[in-house]
């Protein structure tokens, strides 16, 4: 018997023709995967023609919905309990709104998941999804003060010999096709309106408060002050080897640029929040608002993809020189923790993307001598024999459930399993959703 439904889990005893709606309620919102063959009360009775069956939703989806949404479709079967089961597995699509053909874009045509039921749009809902998806950002909008001066932007473009006029702000799209400052502009203006706030605390957490700065002016400005701050509390530690001195700072000067950079390059500035970076004895934290673009998913980021939020924003620091390529920040800050135990974390929730990097020369007590990222080693062996554990006493794990047994995030909780993976303790059983570990 599976649980019950939810957010992300639909069951259906047969078919029937409304579960195009739950499919369409899936990819507008967050995906899910419905089941066919398995009663709402989580029993499973399977199906006697799971081809027929397949063949059915396939061409229900193909017939009733607009735009396509195939793509972000998976139909197969699946054995439960000895049974067969029709297993649609939706992704989150990119042109939303999906809808009925025969309804249209109304709330009787448009439904989205929430919960454990799927529900009509309200008419505002439709608009707002609309305006989302059509391709419109935030920085190609128009900016809503037109009094904009660029004072920091233009000395920046000075130091770099680039040349800058209106015909040059209008191919960077500053200016927009109706000879308007766009919000991209706005930004890089000396009156922008989102800030940068630096939280610094002492110790591991955030109960002991020991100073806070908050930048304003253009995000080119932002940025400088920022990593200037960042650099000042970024202590380096000295160690011999004979006669040989080697330095080593707590975080790596490329790895804070990036973090730095990502932060605010990628983030979405129709929300008001400020930036933010988080200070403690053990880490710094980047936490970025707008969470990942819409359809990519954590794992897409590991794989090379990248889609920019602001791609605007992006051609401009690429022109200044202050990124190389889309998609190679969070590889350059692997990178610079690659000999290091302590690894940094990726995390993602829904409005948020955060950055951790670990402090390298952290000293962890270990029960007698203490070693810089030794204590950090060894609990990363802990947690690992944690998860074996577990899979052996429960006959499996799930990502979730490493989540919830660490504490920890997505990307930290995927990359253990995946090491132990690697190493042949645990052996992957199935894809996405259903995917779990197992003992070999």
């Amino acid at each position: 018997m599976l649980s019950f439904e939810n957010q992300n889990i639909e069951f259906k005893q047969a078919y029937v023709p409304d579960i195009r709606k739950e499919v369409m309620g899936f990819a507008n919102a967050e995906g899910g995967t419905v089941y066919i063959g398995v009663r709402k009360d989580g029993a499973v009775v399977g199906v006697d023609d799971p081809d027929g069956v397949m063949l059915q939703v396939v061409n229900s989806l193909k017939d009733s919905l607009s735009p396509d949404v195939m793509p972000f479709v998976k139909v197969s079967t699946v054995e439960m309990e000895g049974k067969q089961v029709v297993e649609i597995d939706v992704t989150t699509g990119t042109n939303r709104p999906y809808y009925l053909r025969e309804k249209g874009l109304k709330p009787s045509g448009v439904y989205v998941r929430k919960g454990s039921s799927t529900q009509p749009m309200t008419e505002e809902g439709i608009r707002e999804m609309l305006l989302q998806n059509s391709g419109r950002s935030y920085e190609s909008g128009r900016s809503m003060n037109q009094n904009l001066t660029f004072q920091t932007f233009l000395e920046e473009m000075r130091k770099r010999s680039i040349e800058i006029g209106t015909a040059q702000m209008k191919t960077l799209k500053l200016i927009g096709e109706d000879g308007l400052y766009t919000n991209l502009a706005l930004l890089l203006s000396d009156q922008c309106e989102t800030t940068t706030k630096i939280a610094l605390f002492q110790g591991t957490d955030k109960e002991l408060f020991r100073d806070r700065k908050e930048f304003t002016g253009s995000i080119l400005k932002q940025l400088e002050d920022a990593y200037q701050f960042v650099d000042l509390f970024n202590k380096t530690k000295a160690t011999f080897s004979g006669l040989n001195r080697t330095d080593c700072k707590d975080y790596p000067d490329v790895a804070v640029r990036e973090a730095l950079l990502n932060s605010m390059v990628h983030r979405d500035y129709s929300f008001s929040g400020s930036n933010l970076i988080n200070l403690y004895e053990d880490r710094i934290e980047f936490v970025s608002l707008g969470g990942l673009v819409p359809g990519l998913e954590l794992k897409s980021i590991f794989l090379g993809v990248s889609q920019s939020r602001n791609p605007n924003l992006a051609a401009v620091f690429y022109r200044m020189r202050l990124i190389e390529s889309y998609g190679t920040g969070i590889g350059k800050i692997e990178r610079a923790y690659k000999s290091c135990p302590m690894q940094p974390e990726f995390e993602t929730a829904k409005g948020v993307f955060r950055v951790t990097l670990p402090n390298r020369n952290e000293v962890q007590e270990t029960g007698g001598k203490a070693q810089p990222g030794e204590g950090r080693s060894t609990s990363l062996n802990d947690q690992r024999q944690r998860l074996v554990q577990y899979a052996k006493e429960n006959g499996s794990i799930t990502r979730k459930q490493a989540e919830t047994l660490l504490g920890a995030g997505t990307t930290k909780a995927y990359r253990l399993l995946k090491e132990l993976c690697d190493a042949g303790e645990l052996i992957q059983k199935g894809n996405g959703k259903q995917s779990c570990y197992v003992i070999p």
